[in-house]
C-alpha cells in the first residue's frame, strides 16, 4: 500500500533486499521500505535486519521531509563506510520509525532477490517494453549513413523518449571505436559506449549498447543505440526531429499543483 506523507510517498516493498560491503552482508531484509524522496525510490531497511555495526559519527543532517537525522559509520568486520548510513530520529515521516537509510554509493553491491541492481531500486511503477519492429530506420551524422535496418528494437521506458536499438550487423562498426564511458541503469543493466570517428567527423559517446541486459530488456542484447540528440533519424521515409531532452513532457494531470 502506498502512503503519502507530506511530499513523500512510501510503500512496503515485497522483494528480498540485500546490500554488501567489502564482500560481507550488511543487511538482509524481506520487508524493505520504498521511499520516493526523488523521482525514483530509495530503500530504507528495518534496523532489526542490519548485520553490520552502526557507529554514530556525531554529524547530523536535516531533511525537510524527515526532520533531523544522525549519520552513522557502517562497520562490517573492519571494513568501514565512514558516513554510510543515516537514521532519522524526529520521525516526521512515521513510516521511517526504526529504519536506516544506507547511502547507495557507499555500499559495494545491492540485490533484489538474487539479481544485482544498479543506481537505485527499480520503481514498481516504471515499465520497460523492448519491442521488435519492422520499421525502416536510417541513422545519419552530417549526411553520412552510420546505420540502416529493417529490424530495430524500440525500447519504451516510462517517462523517457523511445530509443531505437539497431542490430550490430546493421551498424557501420568500422566508424565506431570503444569509449571508456560506462553507465548503469536499474532497468537495463550496464552499458558500453562508442565514439564516432570518420574523416573530419568526431563525436564522442554517440552510441551505446548493453552487452548483458536485464531479463526485461533482453531483446536489446546485440544491438546498438544512437543518441537521438546527436544524429539524424529517418523512420519509414519520415525525418524525425531531434529531441531537446530524453524526458517526455509531463501529462496535464501530472503538472497540476
Amino acid at each position: 500500500m502506498v502512503q503519502q506523507q507530506g511530499r513523500i510517498r512510501t510503500e512496503q516493498g515485497l522483494k528480498r533486499v540485500r546490500t554488501y560491503l567489502g564482500g560481507g552482508l550488511v543487511a538482509d531484509t524481506n520487508t524493505p521500505l520504498l521511499v520516493w524522496e526523488r523521482p525514483y525510490p530509495t530503500y530504507y531497511i528495518p534496523i532489526r535486519d542490519v548485520r553490520a555495526r552502526l557507529a554514530p559519527t556525531g554529524r547530523h543532517v536535516h531533511s525537510a521531509w524527515h526532520g533531523d537525522g544522525e549519520v552513522h559509520a557502517v562497520d562490517l568486520d573492519g571494513t568501514v563506510a565512514p558516513e554510510g548510513a543515516t537514521i532519522y530520529m524526529e520521525r516526521k515521516t512515521e513510516a521511517l520509525r526504526d529504519h536506516v537509510h544506507f547511502a547507495w554509493e557507499a555500499m559495494d553491491a545491492w540485490y533484489e532477490e538474487d539479481e544485482q541492481i544498479f543506481v537505485h531500486p527499480r520503481d514498481p511503477y516504471t515499465r520497460v517494453d523492448a519491442l521488435r519492429s519492422s520499421k525502416h530506420v536510417v541513422i545519419e551524422v552530417d549526411g553520412l549513413v552510420v546505420a540502416e535496418t529493417r529490424a530495430p528494437v524500440v525500447l519504451y521506458e516510462t517517462g523517457l523518449i523511445p530509443r531505437t536499438y539497431v542490430p550490430a550487423v546493421d551498424v557501420r562498426r568500422d566508424l565506431l571505436s570503444n569509449s571508456d564511458t560506462v553507465t548503469q541503469c536499474p532497468y537495463k543493466g550496464v552499458t558500453r559506449y562508442f565514439h564516432l570517428r570518420a574523416a573530419a567527423l568526431a563525436v564522442d559517446d554517440i552510441a551505446w549498447s548493453y552487452p548483458f541486459p536485464t531479463l526485461e530488456s533482453a531483446p536489446i542484447a546485440g544491438h546498438i543505440c544512437f543518441h537521438d540528440e546527436k544524429v539524424d533519424i529517418t523512420v519509414d521515409g519520415v525525418h524525425q526531429s531531434r529531441p531537446a531532452q530524453p524526458y517526455l513532457p509531463p501529462r496535464e494531470s501530472d503538472s497540476r499543483s
